[in-house]
């Protein structure tokens, strides 16, 4: 198969699994919905209703890679899937509450729901076979320099059924003889200076061969840069974090609506978890903490208490060893895990110290460990410090500073309202996963090493 046909064959079978999806909202809408609301609709009314299914779940789905049945575990797929269809399935709720004028029965919904799971797990399953079986894995290269171990990320994700690894080599090997990546379909550029990824990358273009390069912290900040034209020359334009003043008041304005509906909403879930912690020791229940937000300015955030009240009396900063952490208090192993210890974040946003999209803020302590190792660490203080944030999205909690720092300066060189938004959708999807809330290894320093 061609890659322009196989292109073509891997958007049908998504496209198949959006209207997959749609169908049971499709049945739910005509069969129950659409003659109950307020002022029924036509034909083309109704079928508007699920055009607007339709383009949602793409949207949603691609922001949770529920389509990406190449690079995902079945498992994966179907959890993307399903919490996709839930996010549509929880607007289209909202958009026929608001049509029908009173709150509509929610069991055909929940019927179309359980059928969009059935569905989901269905098409995970033959999709993941049909793609495996028409692509064979590819010849692959991995160059590296200062960064191995990326053959085992590989294996460990179960990329191995994409990726066959024929050759692994030191970058200075590569420029020797450039023509050892000739067979190759596929190169891995792990963490290579720019002035020899770029030697490589011209030599993969020429040659037709998809490459892969994980970055260093320069490519991270040039990815912002702005394309524009001087003296008859195509520059590139890099500053300083400067978003534009509309950009910052539409966050602000955000921030306040958002957090103030949240504290309303988890009022409860705060209430019942103070009144464990209290009931568990007596202590205080609310933990203060100094963090570093923007250009480095401290301010105390706001968490429910999960350790120990003397947890760090020797006086020395330390992060968190997950569930093997004997500092943390039986109820804080459970509001960890369910992350309501962050709850009370929500009010550091509302007065402005802390907003709910960007750069995790840092200790003092802990920041100055990691800048003492890397000194670009301080370039994440460009923005204000989120409740969540890029690194917290695509990584995990034990994600090294250094890769951290990367995504941090990848979001910052593109403030938009939407990866806003995408973002906190994004991280729904990660409040159930067991390893965004791991801890961090002792004398773990780098995500790949030699």
């Amino acid at each position: 198969m061609t890659e322009f046909k196989h292109n073509l064959a891997l958007r049908i079978v998504k496209i198949i699994n959006v209207c997959m999806i749609t169908l049971p909202f499709f049945l739910c809408w005509y069969c129950y919905y659409a003659n109950r609301v307020s002022s029924p609709y036509y034909a083309k009314g109704n079928m508007l209703i699920v055009a607007l299914y339709f383009i949602l779940y793409i949207m949603i789905g691609r922001v949770y890679d529920a389509f990406w049945m190449s690079t995902q575990r079945i498992s994966e797929i179907i959890y993307a899937q399903t919490l996709a269809a839930a996010v549509c399935d929880g607007i289209m709720y909202i958009v026929i509450w608001l049509l029908s004028k009173h709150l509509p029965n929610i069991l055909p919904g929940l019927a179309a729901f359980v059928g969009q799971i059935l569905l989901a797990t269905a098409w995970a399953l033959l999709a993941n076979h049909w793609y495996f079986r028409t692509s064979p894995p590819q010849p692959t290269a991995i160059i590296y320099d200062e960064r191995r171990g990326l053959l085992k990320l590989i294996d460990e994700y179960g990329m191995d059924k994409k990726y066959n690894v024929q050759l692994t080599a030191n970058v200075s090997e590569c420029l020797q003889n450039l023509d050892m990546l000739a067979q190759m379909k596929v190169v891995f550029l792990s963490g290579i200076h720019s002035h020899d990824r770029n030697v490589i990358l011209k030599y993969c273009i020429a040659n037709d061969i998809n490459v892969f390069v994980i970055p260093r912290v320069g490519d991270a900040i040039m990815s912002g840069a702005r394309p524009m034209h001087m003296f008859h020359l195509p520059i590139l334009q890099v500053g300083r974090y400067m978003a534009q003043p509309e950009y910052l008041f539409t966050k602000r304005t955000m921030d306040i609506i958002l957090s103030l509906v949240a504290i309303v909403i988890t009022s409860p879930i705060m209430l019942v978890t103070a009144l464990a912690i209290y009931g568990y020791d007596r202590k205080p229940v609310l933990y203060k903490q100094i963090r570093l937000g923007k250009d480095g300015r401290p301010f105390k955030i706001l968490k429910f208490r999960s350790m120990q009240i003397d947890a760090e009396k020797d006086g020395v900063a330390r992060l968190s060893t997950g569930d093997k952490d004997d500092r943390i208090t039986p109820v804080g192993k459970f509001i960890r895990k369910c992350r309501i210890d962050e709850l009370p974040q929500l009010f550091n946003i509302l007065v402005g110290s802390l907003s709910i999209v960007g750069p995790r803020p840092e200790r003092p302590e802990i920041a100055a460990q990691y800048c003492e190792e890397m000194p670009e660490f301080s370039l994440r203080l460009q923005a204000k410090a989120g409740l969540t944030g890029y690194a917290q999205v695509y990584g995990k909690y034990n994600t090294t500073p250094y890769d951290k720092l990367q995504m941090d300066l990848m979001y910052i060189a593109h403030p938009s309202i939407i990866e806003d938004l995408k973002i906190m959708l994004a991280t729904v999807k990660i409040l159930f996963v067991p390893d965004s809330t791991e801890g961090v290894a002792e004398g773990k320093t780098t995500a790949m090493s030699e």
